[in-house]
């Protein structure tokens, strides 16, 4: 069936069930402590003691989705709608690197995800995850590879193309793995069933090469690197296990957090939330009613020093950046869950660890769903409050 046929009833459903899931070992609920309020509301005060300043270093974005650095501490933002900006020295460059004229910018498809190449100092190569428009055809997801020269992006080389998309469930997310590899979150795109097709591209976790091309390792000799996903949106290894992990729009509530392992069948639409089946994943943590997580990174930094090894996501319906604490001895083990920013800050979308030990986080309040300010979209800063 075509994405963009999809029966408006079927849509409507989505939004209106309202069925609530049973919990899954006490996780499948909005757990975990508030951060402490603070007299300055700038400070925030986490459950350990932590506490972190939020600044403001950019305003007046429009609709922005995934955040990225490039050695030498500049910044590269996602516009929905067909940009990429820059941000350098604390300012966004007025000219965009890259403006696209054949983007399908509709409800959650558009320009997503963006990745800088691991080896960028030598070959100055970004890729892109974005949905094409094609006029009288459905819209497609593909792959892009760009040279960035001079705060410009050019060159492009498409290196996966005619992923079918859709106005929802596009995933969006790429980055590069600790094995040179990089990793593409694609959502079912209303096509829950496909999921668990390998051979469709949609409902999986992909893993290519820099040039595109399927890696040896691969489980299936595909991109597919796992699958049974519904709408995956966040994806980042933990510091000292190099496990994946990953976070996931669920279907009313049962919003997730995967660890993900290469072959895997993460469930959807088959289970969900506290259901079980032979030769399914279950995922770690689950939350409902739904936080709607989004882009995520462990915090790898150093001038933060409570919050090393952290696993942290952001938010879109919860308006908070969630935090969970892994033991120390067990790095498979989640021992804390809390939320930070709570409703402070509107709908959040990406986080990323600075080269300069600072967490950067994404505004998405100009998104259709959130309440902007005049000042929306923001990039924040949390840096130590001393």
């Amino acid at each position: 069936m075509s994405a963009l046929a999809w029966p408006v009833w079927r849509i409507v459903a989505v939004f209106v069930l309202t069925a609530s899931a049973p919990s899954i070992q006490n996780a499948c609920r909005d757990t975990g402590p508030d951060a402490e309020p603070d007299r300055d509301d700038r400070v925030v005060t986490a459950s350990d003691g932590t506490r972190v300043r939020v600044e403001v270093v950019a305003t007046g974005l429009e609709v922005p989705w995934s955040l990225a650095f490039v050695p030498g501490g500049r910044l590269l933002v996602t516009e929905r709608p067909g940009r990429v900006r820059v941000l350098a020295n604390g300012r966004l460059v007025p000219e965009p690197a890259l403006a696209l004229d054949d983007v399908y910018a509709n409800a959650e498809a558009g320009t997503m995800g963006i990745a800088v190449d691991p080896r960028f100092e030598e070959n100055g190569l970004v890729y892109l995850l974005y949905t094409r428009d094609r006029p009288g055809r459905d819209p497609v997801n593909r792959v892009v590879r760009y040279r960035e020269v001079g705060n410009v992006l050019a060159e492009a080389t498409v290196l996966l193309d005619g992923i079918p998309a859709s106005f929802l469930h596009d995933g969006g997310r790429i980055r590069f793995g600790p094995d040179g590899l990089l990793y593409v979150t694609m959502g079912d795109v209303l096509e829950a069933d496909d999921a668990q097709d390998l051979a469709a591209m949609t409902g999986k976790i992909l893993r290519i090469d820099r040039h595109g091309r399927t890696p040896p390792g691969n489980p299936y000799s595909s991109p597919v690197y796992s699958w049974g996903h519904r709408n995956p949106q966040g994806i980042d290894w933990h510091p000292l296990s190099g496990a994946l992990w990953a976070t996931e729009h669920g279907n009313v509530g049962n919003d997730e957090v995967n660890r993900i392992e290469a072959g895997a069948n993460y469930g959807w639409p088959v289970i969900e939330g506290a259901r079980t089946m032979p030769g399914m994943e279950a995922p770690v943590r689950a939350y409902s009613p739904s936080i709607a997580p989004s882009g995520a990174s462990f915090y790898t930094g150093t001038a933060i020093p409570g919050f090393r090894n952290d696993f942290f996501f952001a938010a879109l319906r919860g308006e908070h950046l969630r935090r969970l604490r892994f033991d120390p001895a067990d790095p498979t083990r989640i021992v804390g869950d809390e939320r930070l920013l709570q409703s402070r800050y509107g709908r959040l979308r990406d986080v990323v660890t600075g080269p300069d030990g600072a967490l950067y986080v994404l505004t998405n309040n100009r998104d259709g769903r959130g309440s902007p300010s005049a000042d929306d979209d923001r990039i924040l800063r949390l840096v130590p409050a001393g």
